[in-house]
């Protein structure tokens, strides 16, 4: 199947490694031009050498206007914008007593506004051309928390919220917004959080961790001019670990 993506411009934040990295690839693949964002600029550079992305950005989204820059950015290397990946990574562990106030402030900045920045950003060059991808990648705690991601459990189900209102905004423009939930998927995020192996893939009716390259897949056909009837929607990629819709 062509999904006709060829020449189409995407910009992947978080996309140096993981789940931002399988996506972007995934978009490179079907012939996106893509470029990818990090605060490391070290592990952008060779990331963009290794899946052959257009160009790199170099953005610390824990910092106010982060994701505007890195739109900004991304329009003028590459010409122009169809699809915005927003893959931020996850805030540090801790139960409600245990959060500062500080990582609370920083994660609503990483995790809420700079998605909201980069949207803005985006939205615009979308319109113009009568047709945008806006996929957020939050987390299967978007929908069940999970024990131990106060932080991530509080924030990421407002994305939710955010993206189906958006949705019905922008969908006479052609434009899409939607949210990808991984579950337990083997990334160097959930090797930091220390969880054994064996206690997360019991929790998974399939049995074992995702892939990444199973994220990049589904991003990359709701990226696709296939999709563009679905809209508002928040699909997990889980193994069946969500027990509720």
């Amino acid at each position: 199947m062509d999904f006709g993506l060829e020449g189409k411009r995407a910009l992947v934040l978080g996309g140096s490694a993981g789940l931002g990295r399988a996506i972007a690839k995934a978009l490179i693949d079907e012939g996106a031009q893509v470029a990818i964002g990090s605060r490391d600029a070290q592990k952008l550079e060779a990331a963009k050498r290794e899946i052959q992305a257009a160009a790199m950005v170099v953005t610390d989204l824990t910092t106010p206007g982060a994701g505007r820059r890195a739109v900004d950015a991304a329009l003028a290397a590459l010409g122009g914008l169809e699809i915005l990946v927003v893959n931020t990574g996850g805030p540090p562990k801790g139960t409600f007593a245990e959060v500062t106030e500080a990582q609370w402030r920083t994660g609503f900045q990483s995790l809420w506004l700079a998605a909201v920045d980069a949207i803005q950003a985006a939205l615009p060059q979308m319109a113009k051309g009568r047709f945008g991808r806006v996929l957020l990648v939050t987390s299967v705690a978007a929908k069940e928390p999970m024990s131990q991601l106060t932080i991530s459990n509080g924030l990421r189900a407002g994305l939710t919220g955010l993206a189906k209102s958006l949705s019905v905004e922008v969908a006479a423009q052609g434009i899409t917004v939607n949210c990808l939930l991984p579950g337990y998927t083997d990334t160097e995020r959930l090797r930091e959080l220390g969880i054994p192996a064996e206690k997360m893939t019991s929790a998974v009716p399939a049995g074992r961790l995702g892939k990444p390259e199973e994220l990049g897949a589904l991003a990359a056909f709701l990226a696709s001019t296939h999709a563009g009837y679905i809209t508002g929607q928040a699909i997990a990629v889980d193994g069946g670990y969500l027990k509720g819709h």
